[in-house]
């Protein structure tokens, strides 16, 4: 904390012992013995008293739900890691082309990629986890249908 190494720690011994005294030095040592643990005790109860603090204030349930969004906003979650393979594959794609005459790096490229539908895949069975229930209006529900009497001609 104050850095001071056993040479200051030897100089400071020597000049109490030259000032205070050899009767009264062991009483000045046990005294500042006592307040330094007074002090470290002091530091541990505002510590513990800043945690409980904290703890009732719902700063550590805070912490963790922003931790549980950052893992779900990654790029894998999102689909853009999907969304890049995506777009680098049709920024390489030639439409001037034919099928017949394309080269065998160009057919490759035209194939699917399994990684990517299944990255797509996943992303919308989050997508659909995550949106809410559409809620339907009163009049767009099913009415129970309503026989009409038929006229005189049979129609209605």
């Amino acid at each position: 904390m104050f850095d001071i190494g056993w040479s200051e720690l030897l100089l400071i011994g020597i000049v109490a012992l030259i000032v205070v005294g050899p009767q009264d030095l062991p009483r000045m040592f046990q005294a500042l013995g006592r307040l330094t643990a007074k002090a470290k005790r002091l530091g541990r109860e505002f510590t513990a008293a800043m945690e409980e603090a904290a703890r009732d204030t719902g700063v550590k349930e805070a912490a963790d739900s922003l931790s549980d969004l950052k893992s779900m906003t990654t790029k894998k979650g999102l689909g853009i890691d999907a969304l890049e393979r995506a777009t680098e594959r049709f920024e390489k794609w030639d439409p001037k082309l034919p099928k017949q005459a394309a080269t065998a790096g160009a057919t490759a490229a035209l194939t699917p990629d399994p990684e990517l539908a299944a990255d797509l895949d996943a992303a919308d069975l989050d997508a659909a986890e995550l949106a809410p229930e559409p809620e339907v209006e009163p009049e767009m529900r099913a009415k129970p249908a309503v026989k009409r009497a038929e006229g005189p001609g049979g129609s209605a």
